[in-house]
């Protein structure tokens, strides 16, 4: 929670429209950022949220009586936000989103030049300073114009992924009311596949509940129509599409970390020399894959902004969270949840495995327990707790909570940057029931 505004976050603005986040907030912010950032010219877009338009031109409206001039993105995914700043060489960018949150929330996510993020440690906290502060160093009288980036973004995208490389695969995609339609409209008529599109019509209500595929029942549904029918595999986006989430042929959900693994694998089977980022929560498939195809592997804290840092300072075509996002060097090294969906329909192509052999493979070799949250009343004694009984006779490393490693089994132990919860990972080499024991012995004393 920030300073002065409940909505100002570690790595954006988000909070519930309109008591702690409403068109005064966003005029302050767009004038702020202004005098903070320096730019002369930034885009934004928003997604489907109904008070989205109004925080935009509240926004814009700030920019613009600091001198700023705006283009319009319209209704738009956060990737093509990234995609507009860089591609177009404008000076910053903010996408009005809240992903995945309730329908009566929004926020704004901002960039600077080359999609660079505006966090808390590199101009967010000052942005929020002199929004509360008022002292305006810029005044002016910026323009507006409306820009469709659509067929620039798929032109991107199909640079990336070449559909030649596509084989005629029979795919599901769920959009559950998002913004994802939109693009996937213009995107899939250059793709052989032959995809069944489910709950494409952009909805701001959320009809269908928000979409948010990491929950059991937003992803009900499209696992229902899957099994109803045949698919090679189903796709699914929350609101904004910066995250996208997977079913097998068998309506299998599949587990974020081995998402990791297929994409790492996808970028080193086009480039074998490729530098591949993940996270600390899970590792050992991804590190297994990135050896056998020859690749460089670099663990980085998991977060957005520590991702996109360490991809730059290590030249790495792609990093992956097991949260389901998904990092890539040819994006300005910024998430996408339209990429990893090419890529996922190129390793099936190319492979002729099925997305469901390929992803028991990992779990047969790699069982892992996946994030298991718990609310606890002090995060640190509980880590000093589970560090006390586990550390003799494990490697520990803390560059992202605690993680301790055996020969056979490791975990991880995070607590939230927002709430008193602490998050558990358990993975073991080739042992489901050592896995299975290993977090009910985690558990009982994390939760007792």
């Amino acid at each position: 929670m920030g300073k002065y505004f409940p909505a100002f976050k570690a790595y954006d603005i988000r909070g519930i429209v309109p008591t702690e986040l409403n068109p005064d907030v966003a005029y302050r912010v767009g004038r702020a950022y202004a005098d903070e950032l320096q730019p002369k010219t930034v885009c934004v877009g928003y997604d489907i949220r109904l008070s989205g338009p109004e925080l935009y031109d509240a926004f814009a409206r700030g920019l613009n009586d600091a001198g700023v001039d705006v283009i319009h993105l319209g209704l738009v995914g956060t990737e093509m936000v990234y995609f507009a700043t860089a591609f177009y060489g404008y000076d910053g960018g903010c996408m009005i989103t809240a992903s995945h949150n309730p329908p009566e929330y929004n926020g704004l996510k901002m960039v600077r030049q080359e999609s660079r993020p505006v966090s808390s440690d590199t101009g967010l906290n000052e942005i929020e300073r002199r929004a509360h502060e008022q002292n305006w160093e810029r005044t002016g009288n910026g323009s507006r114009i409306d820009k469709d980036v659509y067929a620039d973004f798929v032109d991107h995208l199909l640079k990336i992924v070449s559909p030649s490389s596509l084989k005629p695969l029979k795919v599901l995609c769920d959009v559950g009311n998002g913004a994802a339609g939109v693009a996937l409209e213009k995107l899939l008529p250059h793709l052989p596949l032959e995809s069944t599109n489910r709950l494409f019509t952009p909805d701001g209500n959320f009809p269908n509940g928000v979409p948010n595929p990491i929950l059991e029942e937003a992803r009900a549904g499209a696992i229902a129509d899957m099994k109803a029918g045949w698919y090679d595999f189903g796709v699914a986006w929350d609101g904004d599409y910066d995250r996208c989430f997977f079913f097998d042929e068998h309506a299998n959900f599949i587990e974020g970390y081995y998402i990791v693994g297929l994409l790492a694998q996808a970028v080193l089977q086009a480039d074998p020399t490729a530098t591949i980022v993940y996270d600390p929560r899970l590792t050992w498939n991804t590190l297994d894959i990135v050896e056998k195809l020859g690749g460089r592997a670099v663990m980085c804290k998991s977060g957005h902004a520590f991702i996109k840092e360490k991809m730059r300072a290590e030249d790495a075509t792609y990093g992956g969270e097991m949260s389901a996002h998904h990092y890539f060097k040819d994006h300005w090294y910024c998430d996408s949840g339209m990429i990893p969906f090419l890529l996922i329909a190129r390793l099936v192509s190319s492979t002729g495995r099925s997305l469901g052999d390929l992803v028991s493979e990992m779990v047969a070799n790699y069982p892992c327990s996946g994030e298991v949250n718990s609310k606890v009343s002090d995060v640190q004694t509980i880590l000093a707790a589970v560090e006390e009984k586990y550390a003799p006779g494990g490697t520990i490393t803390r560059i992202d909570g605690l993680s301790i490693e055996y020969p056979n089994w490791r975990f991880n132990l995070r607590g939230s940057n927002t709430e008193p919860v602490i998050r558990l990972n358990v993975e073991t080499r080739g042992d489901h029931a050592m896995m299975v024991a290993k977090t009910e012995e985690l558990l009982a004393i994390i939760r007792g």
